[in-house]
This record gives C-alpha cells, structure tokens and sequence, in this order.
C-alpha cells in the first residue's frame, strides 16, 4: 500500500478545512451582505439569521441601530445621516458596511389618464415636398440641405417659434431677393442655412417645399405625484415625433385629463393601444418642462386623485425592487384606476439611470382579457410592490404584449428634479 507524504496529507487537510470554511453558511452570509447601504428613514434591513455573526455601530452619528430577535440581526434605520456598521464572527472582525440614511421620502401614485399636448422649441421639419416650377418639380428646403428632423429656430434674425411665424418671410419674397437665411438647431448643434423660396405655376405663390409642424399631442398615464413640490412624471419613456422618430425638443406644453374610449387588444407582433380623447374642457391640470427618456414632466396646477391610494407611499431604490409579484395602476375604461396583477420577472440594481430596469409580465386575467397585457397608452403605469412605488410600465415586447420593461422610480425622481439624496432640493 502506497503511502501518501505528511506534507501531501496536511495539505489536503488545509485545502479541505478552507472549502469547509469557504462554503460555510455564516461565511456565505458574509458575502453576500453588501458594503454599502442605503435606507429611508424609519426602514429595517435584515442582516442574517445566524448566531456566529455579530453586528456593532462603530461611528457615533447614531443614524441607526441593531436589532437583534432571536438568532436574527437587522439594521434600524433612525435619521438622515452616515453610519458604519462592523460585522464579526467569534469576535473577529469581517466586514465593514457603509450606511447612508436618506430622509423619509414619499410620493402619490399616479395612474390616471391624461392627455398630452406639447410645442417644439422652433418649428419642426417632417418632410419635404416637391413643387411645380417652371424648371420641374423641386424642393427648394432639399436643395438648401434642411433636412427631417431639423427645427427652424430664426429666419432673417427673426425668431420663429410657430408655422405662423414662417408665412409672413416666404409670402413677402420675389424671385430677385436674397436667399432666406434659416437658423437650425439640429443633434444639438446650431447651424445656418440659405434657402431660396420657388413660385409654385399652378398656384403663383412662392413655397419653401418643407412639411413644418410646431405642436404633437397624444396620451400616457401619469406616474407620481410628490405633494411637497407639485413635480410629477408621467410616461416612462421619451415622446418622438410620429413622422421624424426623433424626440420633440419642448419649448413648453400641457398636461388634460383624458377619457378612455375604447381598446385595441394587443397580439404577438402588433401592439395593441389605448384609444382616448381629451377631456370636454380640455383644463389644463399641469405643465410640461422636460421631455426625457425617461418621460415627460412638469408642475401640476390642479390636485389628481386615483381612487386607489391619494395617500403618500414610500419610493424603493433599484437595489430594493426584488422579482415577484408587484402590481400597477392604470385605466382601460373611462376615468376609472384600477390596480392589476404583474410579476416582476427580472430586475436590475443600477448605479446610474437607465430606461430599462424591469421586465414585467402581465399576470392578472382580467387586464390580459381585456388587453392582451402591456398596450400603447399605458406607459407611465406605476407599479407598485410591497407598499412602495418601484417604478413605472414602459415599453412593452413587440412579440410578446403580456410582456415589457419598466423602470425604476429613482431615475424618474431625478429627472423631475426631486433629489431624494437632499444634495440639492431646489432643482428644478
């Protein structure tokens, strides 16, 4: 019988003990609690559930505490502020967590309806057109290189803020005048352009051979409401121009409540969609600020109810939102916010914004028969899990409609120019 060496022997032994130690449920536990945490105040974390690992708060701005029950540890969290928390087993320091406690931080659920009516900065072009001269069809915005997409922001040093404004530049021209000159704002850059109005034959007027609009209108659903500072977000997602698939540059807008008429019922590869009207007094309930990725937001003038929750609820962070089930609002008849079933099938803690955290499906079999699941109107459903709003319905899956993205509260938050963090809490 072959005799294996001491020095092999002990070194099975240690490697032996390590994965011991390595796979050990305290030490697992070890890894998986992170270094930082961010919590509300008067909100818990549970730590473990072990009797080897112990917690103490080593820094004195007494922001939290420890809790212990039975063999269970979690954080309490007291006030605004910094803390450190150390972690040991058997006396042995292992781990230090860094606590930061952020103010208690609530905002109203949304859910609503609402009509949206918003003005480019400038006029838009969406398209050109050819007209008839006496030297064949022409375009003469096409041959200045003005192309789609691009806003007209002055004409001559006069400032052009709606088609009405371009009328009076192009009716006044004759063939012998100097070219027009034409201030564009395109992919965030300004640029000049000389454009020579042609006379139409048949009609004997001169035209610029350009498709212009300066407003779009449509529906969403609004997502929050924070009742100290009257911000709100709706939408989840940026609004593009039909025709240029660009996203609208605002000058400004406004937000109406809105009716819901009827439904199209999604299917796989076609999107179903809400179909609504504004409201018969079309009273404006708030303005339009910002048109964002990750959607539209302003000030509200006129106080919104849900008939669901009109009572302030807690926000998670993205490093909170867990999978599972979870719920949003929303309306498919009239004026009428119901909640609906979904499941949370996969979400993301981020540490910077982005527009797609989530991905939902739709459970509830009332919504899925009415529906089809996640349609186009529905954007800006906020969803809401375990007491908290997490974030709101964005897009849904072009060959799945029971299914789609969301994203996280906090983003939208910070787009509104709410700080949560209390850096800054006048922006906006």
């Amino acid at each position: 019988m072959k005799r294996i060496p001491l020095r092999k022997t002990a070194g099975i032994i240690l490697l032996v003990s390590l994965l011991a130690i390595f796979f050990s449920h305290p030490l697992q536990q070890y890894f998986a609690i992170p270094t930082n945490v961010t919590l509300f105040e008067g909100q818990e974390k549970a730590l473990t559930k072990s009797d080897l690992l112990k917690a103490e708060v080593v820094s004195a701005s007494n922001s939290v505490s420890i809790a212990k029950e039975s063999d269970a540890l979690s954080i309490h969290a007291a006030k605004s502020g910094y803390d450190q928390v150390v972690l040991n087993i058997a006396g042995i320091p292992v781990k230090k967590m860094n606590i930061e406690v952020l103010k208690d931080f609530k905002v109203i659920p949304g859910g609503q309806s609402i009509g949206v009516k918003l003005n480019t900065l400038g006029v838009l072009v969406v398209g050109h057109h050819q007209i008839t001269t006496e030297k064949g069809a022409l375009s003469p915005g096409e041959i200045a290189g003005i192309k789609v997409g691009d806003i007209i922001m002055a004409i001559n040093g006069q400032k052009i803020t709606k088609m009405q404004d371009v009328a009076p530049f192009v009716n006044g021209y004759r063939g012998s005048a100097e070219p027009l000159v034409v201030d564009i704002f395109r992919d965030n850059e300004k640029i000049t352009r000389k454009i020579e109005p042609l006379k139409d034959k048949n009609e004997e007027v001169y035209k610029l051979g350009l498709y212009i609009r300066d407003s779009a209108a449509g529906i969403g659903t609004m997502t929050f409401y924070h009742p100290e500072t009257r911000k709100y977000g709706a939408l989840g997602h940026v609004i593009s121009d039909m025709d240029t698939k660009k996203p609208i540059v605002v000058k400004d807008g406004q937000i109406v409540k809105s009716t819901v008429t009827s439904i199209e019922k999604g299917s796989n590869g076609n999107p179903g969609e809400k179909l609504a009207r504004f409201a018969a007094d079309r009273e404006v309930i708030g303005n339009i600020t910002r048109n964002s990725p990750f959607g539209i937001f302003g000030r509200l003038t006129k106080q919104m109810e849900n008939g669901i929750k009109n009572t302030p609820l807690p926000i998670a962070l993205s490093n909170e939102v867990e999978e599972g089930p979870a719920e949003i609002y929303t309306v498919v008849e009239g004026n009428k916010v119901e909640k609906f079933g979904i499941e949370i099938i996969s979400t993301i803690p981020q540490k910077f914004p982005a527009t797609k955290g989530m991905v939902l499906k739709v459970t509830d079999k009332r919504l899925l028969s009415k529906t089809g699941g996640i349609v186009q109107g529905m954007s800006g459903s906020p969803i809401i899990q375990k007491g908290k709003v997490v974030g709101a319905v964005t897009h849904v899956f072009v060959n799945d409609p029971t299914s789609g993205y969301g994203v996280h509260i906090e983003w939208m938050l910070n787009e509104a120019g709410i700080d949560i963090y209390q850096k800054d809490s006048k922006a906006g």
